[in-house]
């Protein structure tokens, strides 16, 4: 499970940033990514990517202002150009289906896969055996929502030493133990499935915060949180301009995840008065001096995201 930024500016694109755009990398987990918003340009940051659009199977939406969505009609168009042929599901809020279904329709745009658009007002917003979404509004001048994606726990693996020490190899009976059953080897010997199982691994969770000023909504898409990645518009200095236009301040997202008990901070959304990673430098120290576990976004960049290990709080 991997982060990885195609737009990282505010409000317009600039020559050293793109808006907003961040895939999850979910390769080894679903073999496929999911994106969140899809600002203007995405799809040539795409290009300039290792990321492949044939393998895009979730596209999330914060809200409906235009650094943020404005890329997504040929994104969609072209997606069925580069071979993909896999459905796509697009999730956002109220708006989203009827800015696609117009905006696909008037350019006569072909979708030759899929494609499912569901609005939602918050709540649970999908869920199977592997990954549950949720979402939560946040405050800002229309409608925005921030998500919470938790990768639910998977069962600990087999204690291939151990096994191998009882003589027992790979084959049919490895299969019961994974079921949690207990077996008896040929000369006598029962295994129990609990004492050669390792713990489950715990599941991750990455928390991806739409434009927001601070709010009760981010505290519990937040919690206990692995990841937050959180817009940080301003510097603190600009405390007042951040309030006024509903957006946040590096200082404000690094109390949001000091309060949440995340792990790790990823601060993006950067006003275009910064115009390079050397003047985002202020940002990062003063939420750093808060929350030090933090990092700024930096397009074209992969960011793991750790799991953490029973008894270890912080992390791998």
């Amino acid at each position: 499970m991997e982060i990885y930024f195609l737009g990282t500016n505010a409000g317009v694109p600039t020559l050293q940033r793109n808006v907003t755009s961040i895939a999850l990398r979910l390769l080894e987990e679903r073999r496929t990514f999911w994106m969140f918003d899809c600002g203007e340009g995405t799809q040539h940051q795409v290009l300039r990517s290792p990321l492949r659009l044939g393998k895009l199977e979730k596209l999330f939406i914060t809200h409906l202002h235009g650094d943020h969505l404005f890329g997504l009609p040929g994104l969609l168009s072209s997606r069925g150009y580069q071979g993909g042929t896999s459905p796509l599901t697009v999730y956002g809020p109220p708006g989203i289906k009827a800015y696609l279904d117009i905006s696909l329709s008037a350019s006569q745009s072909r979708i030759p896969y899929k494609l499912e658009i569901i609005e939602h007002s918050g709540g649970l917003v999908f869920e199977d055996d592997t990954f549950k979404v949720e979402a939560g509004l946040l405050e800002h001048r229309i409608d925005s929502y921030g998500y919470r994606v938790t990768e639910k726990d998977s069962p600990g693996n087999l204690d291939a030493e151990l096994l191998k020490s009882y003589g027992l190899k790979p084959g049919p009976l490895y299969g019961k133990l994974k079921r949690g059953e207990d077996i008896t080897t040929e000369d006598g010997i029962v295994i129990r499935a609990a004492d050669v199982i390792h713990a489950p691994k715990r599941g991750r969770i990455v928390t991806i915060l739409g434009d927001t000023r601070p709010c009760q909504g981010t505290l519990p898409l937040a919690q206990d949180a692995d990841l937050i990645i959180h817009e940080a518009t301003f510097a603190h200095d600009l405390a007042d301009m951040a309030y006024q236009y509903h957006h946040s301040t590096a200082r404000q997202a690094a109390e949001l995840a000091r309060e949440a008990g995340g792990r790790e901070l990823l601060l993006t959304h950067f006003s275009s008065r910064y115009s390079s990673q050397e003047e985002l430098i202020p940002l990062l120290e003063e939420a750093q001096a808060i929350f030090p576990a933090t990092l700024l976004a930096e397009e074209f960049c992969t960011f793991p995201v750790h799991r953490r290990t029973p008894g270890n709080a912080s992390g791998e």
